[in-house]
């Protein structure tokens, strides 16, 4: 009896680990080539890449506030200044006002269209089936767009 196993194919992320570590070795293996003033001018563009990179800032939550039914997170930020609460209310204030205008269109136009309908119920003499024709207010907007 001959069992074979079966050969599990090579992962994408094995061979991009063995490419890595070889590229890596490779730069390495020759870096003890390069002139001095060569490194330091790598060491020094090293040091102020590391400078620049961006640190994450976290803030713990110091409480949380309940109200009428809601909560909200709140934070005590000793660099929270005037203009960044102000900010923050002015994006609040503006995402409200949004959703109202949103509410206020889709309102206005379920009435322009039940409006629509009425006007064309009294202006014309229809059937009484005509007002339980599902199809009658599809109806109603191809003919006002003619």
């Amino acid at each position: 009896m001959n069992a074979q196993t079966p050969q599990t194919p090579i992962k994408s992320t094995d061979h991009e680990d063995r490419l890595g570590r070889a590229i890596a070795t490779r730069l390495s293996d020759t870096t003890h080539q390069l002139p001095n003033d060569i490194l330091e001018r790598l060491k020094a563009a090293r040091v102020q890449a590391v400078a620049k990179r961006k640190v994450a800032k976290f803030q713990l939550v110091s409480g949380i506030n309940v109200a009428n039914g809601s909560a909200s997170l709140h934070a005590n930020d000793p660099d929270s200044t005037l203009w960044s609460r102000f900010a923050a209310l002015l994006s609040l204030l503006t995402l409200v006002i949004g959703l109202l205008t949103i509410a206020m269109v889709q309102d206005q136009k379920q009435l322009d269209d039940i409006a629509a309908v009425d006007v064309e119920l009294l202006a014309d003499d229809l059937p009484p089936d005509a007002y339980t024709d599902p199809g009658f207010l599809h109806f109603l907007r191809i003919d006002r767009h003619d």
